[in-house]
């Protein structure tokens, strides 16, 4: 997932909030005139996410075994080593299943950064061969090219379970259906190009195997065109779908979302969505202010104030007591006098609001004691977006506070999942991904899963019969 730049998340100069019209419950409405662009469309996805084939539903006896991996790794811009393998060990399990169940070969598929459809040096995966063949103890044959006569020739001459590396699918513009030309013009591949690219990989299989959650989201070619009659998930896809599976299809209640994040309008559907599932959402991060001002009236300061988010607050509102579900607010704030770490600090309530030139970078004390109190009352957490600005360390503590209450949770038998992204990254920094009961490699993903959209990657895996 691209790296959300905080200023972003957090920071643009307050304007009026639209106008509130009626009071009813304690809540400030909107007029529903300016809400209209509240989305109606997001669909529940009809896919079943319980149902699809697992790589251990397979018989992979003598047979060349195609999976498509991520092995998208981080590497140091000078030397090209490799800085941190997670991706690759994270495919270890699913590699020595195949092998250790009679694999004939298995043949390796990924991308590597974005070299926009052109053979380029710098995003080759040939260091992440010898890290793999570190890794695995096992020789690893890498293939110049992901298709054409040697990389055929390297997977049919293999055997014994030999690994066969692919070289970097999107040196192909066909893998993503674009790509630049030689000139820097974007340009979209021939769509017999694609088909033709697309029955290239598949002459490299006898099983499909996709263990890249991450790019589940994208219709790239090796996702959604191999077309081999058996297509599994591999052991890092199964878990994904069994855990939001679990969520999305048959979650223990009362299930809690907790949603942080920018702006409300980019986090509709989301919110939409997880309206028509959970008990009770919390509202935290950037956008929470959005709601606090439209709703309330409290003074937010030079807190991210989105104006268009504002228009649709009163119809999420409205939906959430039209669905039972209880909205949790943040009530008092930890507000900074600038966004850095270093700015002098000070905790607000409602009441007092936040000074004029200050912004809210963090939930306060009492905000805390009230999210921790949901998260305890719930069996089933999702949580998507941090409580404040994490990447500074006098910002944390709301997030941290969130996250020490999940692991409680999670200890008395709650199941938690971390939905991608900064959260992910939060939990990461704490290294405590093993205290959670899932934390989910895939960002944007996970993000469109939840949303209730179908995604190409899974769409395209058998289903059991």
């Amino acid at each position: 997932m691209p790296y959300v730049d905080p200023n972003q998340r957090w920071i643009v100069p307050a304007v009026a909030a639209a106008t509130v019209v009626a009071a009813t419950a304690g809540y400030l409405y909107l007029n529903p005139s300016c809400c209209s662009s509240f989305t109606k469309s997001s669909k529940s996805s009809k896919m079943s996410l319980s149902n699809k084939l697992s790589i251990k539903d397979v018989d992979l006896k003598d047979k060349r075994v195609l999976i498509r991996v991520d092995f998208n790794v981080p590497q140091d811009k000078k030397t090209g080593e490799i800085t941190n393998p997670a991706r690759i060990t994270a495919a270890l399990p699913t590699i020595k299943y195949a092998i250790d169940n009679g694999a004939k070969c298995v043949v390796l598929m990924s991308h590597l950064g974005r070299p926009d459809g052109q053979k380029n040096e710098k995003y080759s995966l040939a260091p992440v061969a010898k890290k793999l063949e570190e890794l695995t103890g096992k020789k690893v044959t890498f293939v110049h090219d992901c298709v054409g006569k040697e990389a055929e020739d390297a997977v049919n001459n293999a055997k014994d379970g030999q690994i066969v590396l692919l070289e970097n699918l999107r040196f192909h513009p066909e893998e993503e259906g674009k790509g630049v030309d030689a000139n820097g013009n974007k340009v979209k591949a021939d769509p017999k190009k694609v088909e033709e690219f697309r029955k290239e990989l598949t002459k490299l299989g006898d099983v499909y195997v996709n263990d890249a959650f991450g790019t589940a989201h994208r219709a790239h070619s090796s996702m959604v065109g191999v077309e081999l009659p058996q297509r599994a998930a591999g052991f890092l896809m199964k878990k994904e779908l069994d855990y939001f599976a679990k969520v999305l299809e048959h979650p223990d209640r009362p299930f809690l979302a907790i949603l942080g994040g920018a702006k409300v309008k980019d986090k509709i559907q989301l919110i939409d969505s997880m309206l028509d599932k959970v008990n009770k959402l919390i509202i935290c991060g950037g956008m929470a202010f959005t709601f606090k001002k439209t709703l309330e009236g409290v003074n937010i300061g030079s807190s991210l104030f989105d104006e268009d988010g504002a228009k649709v607050v009163g119809d999420i509102v409205k939906k959430a007591k039209e669905k039972n579900v209880e909205l949790i607010l943040p009530v008092d704030y930890v507000a900074g006098s600038s966004f850095s770490n270093d700015a002098e600090r000070k905790t607000v309530t409602d009441k007092e609001g936040i000074p004029d030139g200050w912004m809210g970078l963090d939930c306060g004390p009492e905000t805390n004691k009230i999210f921790a109190k949901a998260v305890e009352d719930s069996k089933t957490i999702l949580w998507n977006g941090p409580a404040g600005v994490f990447e500074f360390p006098n910002f944390a503590q709301g997030s941290l506070s969130l996250l020490n209450a999940c692991i409680k949770a999670c200890d008395n038998g709650a199941t938690v999942i971390v939905g991608g992204g900064d959260t992910a990254t939060l939990v990461a920094q704490q290294g405590k991904e093993d205290k959670l009961s899932h934390v989910s490699t895939g960002g944007g993903a996970s993000l469109e899963l939840l949303e209730g959209k179908t995604l190409p990657g899974v769409a395209a895996l058998s289903d059991k019969k």
